[in-house]
């Protein structure tokens, strides 16, 4: 069970920088209400893992044979989950391991309109070995879809009229160009529903289509945040992590601590950070609340990796500004473990060592950058899973997400619009010449005082 603790958040523990008895009687005060709302707006990823996932199974199982490798392209929610299951459940060297130890197909991300990068991976690449996964919600994601551009004709100088068996779509279940493309060209697309913004969707086709591709167990994905979901249903907002998580957050933002630092201790867990950062600045950085009112509120994420970032970061950290919440995650299984030897007993940097395992330094390490903290003052929490396997994942992932839903009304902000980016994104349009948009080129070329591009 995923387990969170709070005690070095508390002023009686580390002082006037942490939460007091009355800061907690009002978050659970609090709690039902906020709870309640969540639950009757009904997010649409709510719904996931209640969704059967047999057809992209099936899909996975009957193509993973078929190529040596899969190429994601997509770019934010439409790639950041994926990334984050991958990354924690695969092998960490799971692209350079030999093909039979694999099980299936090495596994690229093309998240970005770097030629350089796509020029690399391109060189990679047999086109005949390779399937791309072209992922985009809305079907006109500039960045996807002019990367699909260049994967076509690099498909089809290589293959020709073939191209379309090496290409899978997961977009919008009827509108969108992406949609329209797929029934064009008969390629096989998987459903992004409608009500799921993309950086709530790693438990659909956007995430688990790869997932499944690289072995993942899907099913064990979706159980555990079905059971998370249960557990969340049904428990007080005192037991409920995400709710406690939330309102942690909310209350410390209130105190200064504008800056949320996500620190997991364990190499497999430093992308699930890198998704739960867009999860939360795209949810919760607005400029107005629910009525209409300019209020520019939202916590900075920020992403650390124990124990490499106490090399890096944690100086800032323990003695800069005291403007950050800290959440440290931990696995209680790595998987994997070393005993240290007894080779230099009386070299005391290395002798003490001996007889202990490589699981209780990290997790020290852990235990001690959190007591520095605390004895700075600065407040942390820490989310202990049992291992990191596909069903605590799952529960994890979810447990964050019903988080970032909380979060929305305790701060008073909608958690599932992104204002902010879709001005970038006409911007975009306008300055790549696409059609409606001319007027928006003309006020940008004004504003900046002439464009070339």
């Amino acid at each position: 069970m995923v387990h969170l603790e709070h005690r070095l958040a508390r002023a009686d523990v580390i002082g006037e920088g942490g939460f007091t008895y009355e800061d907690w009687e009002l978050l659970l005060r609090r709690g039902d209400e906020v709870r309640a709302k969540v639950r009757k707006m009904g997010p649409g990823f709510c719904r996931l893992p209640y969704d059967d996932p047999s057809d992209m199974v099936r899909f996975a199982r009957e193509r993973r044979g078929m190529y040596s490798d899969l190429v994601v392209v997509g770019i934010g929610g439409s790639a950041l989950g994926a990334i984050a299951l991958i990354s924690a459940l695969s092998h960490p060297y799971y692209n350079i391991l030999p093909e039979e130890k694999r099980g299936g197909p090495r596994v690229f991300f093309s998240d970005n309109v770097d030629p350089w990068q796509l020029r690399g991976l391109l060189d990679v690449l047999e086109p005949r070995r390779t399937l791309f996964n072209v992922v985009t919600k809305s079907g006109g994601t500039a960045e996807t879809v002019a990367t699909f551009l260049v994967v076509r004709r690099f498909l089809e100088d290589a293959l020709g009229g073939s191209w379309r068996e090496h290409v899978v779509v997961t977009t919008d279940p009827e509108r969108g160009d992406m949609r329209e493309v797929a029934g064009r060209e008969g390629l096989p697309a998987f459903p992004v529903p409608p009500d799921v913004g993309g950086r709530f969707s790693v438990l659909s086709p956007v995430g688990l289509l790869p997932a499944a591709f690289a072995g993942i167990d899907v099913g064990e994905l979706l159980a555990g945040a079905r059971d998370m979901d249960l557990r969340l249903k049904n428990s007080s907002p005192e037991e409920d992590p995400a709710y406690i998580g939330a309102a942690l957050n909310w209350i410390f933002y209130g105190k200064g601590k504008r800056m949320t630092v996500m620190m997991p201790y364990s190499r497999a867990l430093k992308e699930l950070a890198e998704w739960f950062r867009q999860l939360w600045a795209e949810s919760l950085g607005k400029k107005l609340d629910l009525e209409g009112k300019v209020v520019q509120v939202g916590p900075t994420p920020l992403r650390a990796l124990g124990a490499t970032d106490q090399h890096s970061q944690v100086q800032l950290y323990v003695e800069g500004p005291p403007d950050k919440f800290f959440t440290f995650i931990v696995p209680e299984d790595y998987g994997a473990d070393f005993v240290f030897p007894e080779y230099y007993p009386d070299l005391d940097a290395m002798g003490y060592l001996a007889g202990r395992r490589m699981s209780e330094l990290i997790k020290a390490e852990q235990i001690a950058t959190a007591y520095a903290l605390a004895e700075a003052g600065r407040p942390s929490m820490t989310i202990k899973l049992p291992k990191v396997d596909p069903y605590h994942l799952g529960g994890l992932l979810y447990m964050f997400e019903m988080q970032t839903a909380y979060a929305g009304e305790l701060f008073g902000v909608n958690a599932y619009d992104q204002p902010g980016v879709e001005l970038g994104k006409r911007a975009t349009y306008a300055l790549m010449g696409r059609s409606g948009y001319e007027g928006l080129r003309g006020e940008i070329e004004k504003f900046l005082g002439g464009i070339v591009i």
